[in-house]
């Protein structure tokens, strides 16, 4: 997002509201700040600011029902939350419901400035990410796809009608047909879209690292084994995972990935 960056304060104390958006316009943002919290949320419009700053304890609406409502309507905004009072059990309730950071009171000018860049620039990272994962799901629609062969057609049916299932698919083709581009067309076009794709080439890995790579292992599981570390099917969980050339995996790993799959 191009321009300054506009931060709304919300704080019963008046004093604390003028210092800080005093601050914030010394170091190049916009702000504006609300005594009353009902106010604040009232007024709030989605896309109007970058990021909100909101004390928690406050008389008529408490900073935890700030942000659960300023989430509410615009879940992607990055909320900041002061307080004097802060305890682990507040921190920890305060970022379950989608606070970025926690500041105690009282702060300096150089902390309440490194927390807000930090926010905004965590902020433009997920949204640089949600636009990149749009444009890579935008290539993988079907009407993107192109060919115009009856047989190719025909496959594509096909994948429009798996894409939506929770299931276990076998792409088969000779190499460089394009097995790949179609698992990738089912992600892109299932439920699972939003979470992770992940593509391994079973023939490019000697038989002692691919189970590792699949299941992963603990620490100390085998020499040189320093640390946990997460299999494939674990980190595709709720995505997709990719084997291509499958038929390469060696006969015991084909087993135990069976029994992975059925169980």
């Amino acid at each position: 997002m191009s321009g300054k960056k506009r931060i709304l304060l919300i704080d019963n104390e008046a004093g604390l509201c003028r210092m800080m958006e005093q601050i914030l316009l010394d170091n190049g943002y916009l702000a504006m700040a609300y005594t009353s919290p009902q106010k604040a949320v009232e007024e709030f419009r989605p896309g109007a600011w970058d990021l909100v700053i909101t004390d928690i304890k406050m008389p008529g609406m408490s900073g935890l029902e700030v942000l659960q409502k300023v989430k509410e309507l615009s879940k992607d905004i990055p909320v900041i939350m002061i307080t004097a009072y802060a305890t682990v059990d507040m921190s920890i309730q305060a970022l379950r419901k989608g606070a970025y950071d926690m500041l105690t009171k009282p702060f300096e000018p150089d902390e309440l400035i490194y927390r807000v860049k930090n926010a905004l620039q965590q902020s433009e990272l997920l949204e640089e990410n949600r636009e990149l994962r749009r444009e890579l799901e935008g290539n993988f629609r079907f009407d993107n796809i192109i060919g115009t062969s009856g047989g190719l057609k025909n496959i594509l049916g096909k994948v429009e009608k798996v894409a939506v299932r929770d299931t276990s698919v076998l792409i088969t083709g000779e190499s460089g047909s394009g097995k790949e581009l179609i698992a990738q067309a089912i992600h892109y076009n299932s439920p699972r879209h939003e979470r992770k794709f992940i593509a391994i080439n079973c023939g490019a890995l000697p038989e002692t690292l691919l189970e590792s790579e699949l299941f992963g292992y603990k620490k100390g599981a085998f020499t040189g084994a320093t640390e946990n570390r997460q299999g494939l099917l674990e980190a595709a969980d709720g995505g997709t995972l990719f084997l291509d050339e499958v038929g390469n995996l060696p006969m015991n790993v084909q087993k135990t990935l069976l029994r992975f799959l059925q169980e």
